[in-house]
């Protein structure tokens, strides 16, 4: 189990984030050992994972690349340090506004997710005399296996371009004088556990380039996003997820044109498992049937459970570690049911303002806070132990 600072906590205002700047880090290193083993790999790390001030400098440090989804994002990136030259900037909805300021930090590539868009980067970059580097973001139709609101590769999916389009599409991109078309982008969901599903990604873009090769086109890089998932069960038994096997799952079944650079996007991965929640407990409820531990974190501070049926691993930090156990439904205190962190949780026997940990939420937990019930946002603090 990882060793928590108790005493300190006592100290804190609860809710707050807690943050593993040592495990990040090894985190960090671990993907580049992976990366030096391939130099035409890059990665982008995904800002909508976590974007704490902090813990993206940490990642601008280690040399990494970021995956933005809106024009907030590409500033917070080149704020925390990170070149615009490794920046890559998809949405399904870009505004003109995050267009035009994406072109004036000169970032590497556009992830374009529709002909509309395309045509709108390429007035736009004519405006400034600029060329606009673009990749398109295709649907392969590939099923990951995973939650269907963390789906994104589906043909029936609000992203990107059907693969029967692709060819029209980057005859249209090389006709327009502001645009450069550079590769193909891909990413076809998230908290992928199995591999085997990027080998089929994989099959899918080996017979992609086949088809372009046809038509004598040949994109300078292919994007596979990202999606690798952690282990939200059991955080300690693996802290650092398989990016060995994962990137080596590529070098063996993705077919590479020479030259060609391959390009990913992680972000839970990369943070998940560095993060955790920490509430206090307001009240232990006994009802008839079922017992409840409330805690002062809710859906506010980590809307995963609620969102997503998702579940984190949950501890009593005050508890002595050979404790009676009872089982409880954890909730929160937002005026909503669907405050819930997790039903029939096993937990030592757990009394008002025993500070409980949810595990593995540095991805998703403190960027996806807000305010409502007029609750204040988390704070964060961190441990470089």
């Amino acid at each position: 189990m990882t060793a928590f600072p108790v005493k300190e906590f006592a100290t804190l205002r609860t809710p707050f984030y807690y943050y593993d700047l040592a495990l990040l880090r090894e985190t960090l290193d671990t993907i580049q050992a992976c990366l030096a083993e391939h130099p035409n790999y890059h990665v982008h790390y995904a800002v909508k994972a976590n974007a704490n001030p902090r813990i993206l400098q940490t990642i601008a440090q280690a040399g990494l690349g970021a995956d933005c989804v809106s024009g907030g994002e590409v500033l917070a990136a080149r704020a925390a340090g990170i070149p615009a030259s490794r920046i890559v900037y998809a949405g399904v909805g870009k505004t003109d506004e995050e267009i035009n300021a994406a072109l004036d930090e000169g970032i590497f590539c556009f992830n374009v997710e529709s002909l509309p868009e395309l045509e709108v980067i390429n007035e736009m970059a004519a405006r400034k005399q600029v060329v606009a580097r673009v990749a398109f973001r295709v649907n392969p139709n590939v099923d990951a296996h995973t939650h269907e609101k963390i789906t994104t590769g589906l043909e029936e999916n609000k992203f990107g371009i059907d693969m029967t389009d692709l060819v029209d599409a980057i005859r249209q991109a090389e006709a327009m004088p502001h645009v450069a078309f550079e590769g193909m982008h891909f990413h076809i969901g998230s908290q992928i556990r199995d591999l085997v599903v990027y080998e089929h990604l994989c099959t899918r873009i080996n017979e992609l380039q086949d088809m372009l090769q046809q038509h004598g086109l040949q994109p300078r890089h292919i994007n596979v996003g990202g999606g690798l998932g952690v282990d939200y069960d059991a955080p300690d038994a693996e802290p650092i997820p398989p990016f060995s096997a994962y990137f080596s799952l590529f070098a063996r079944c993705l077919q590479l044109r020479e030259g060609q650079e391959l390009h990913f996007e992680l972000g839970r991965s990369v943070v998940a498992q560095c993060g955790t929640l920490i509430a206090r407990t307001t009240f232990v409820k006994c009802g008839h049937a079922r017992r409840f531990v409330i805690v002062d974190a809710g859906f506010t501070d980590l809307i995963r459970p609620a969102m997503y049926g998702a579940h984190h691993f949950t501890q009593n930090l005050s508890a002595a570690s050979d404790a009676a156990t009872e089982t409880y439904d954890v909730v929160g205190p937002i005026c909503e049911s669907s405050d819930v962190f997790s039903r029939d949780e096993v937990l030592p026997l757990t009394r008002r303002g025993d500070l409980i940990a949810f595990r593995s939420a540095g991805a998703y937990g403190e960027v996806m806070a807000s305010t409502y019930n007029c609750r204040r946002l988390p704070e964060a603090h961190f441990s470089e132990n």
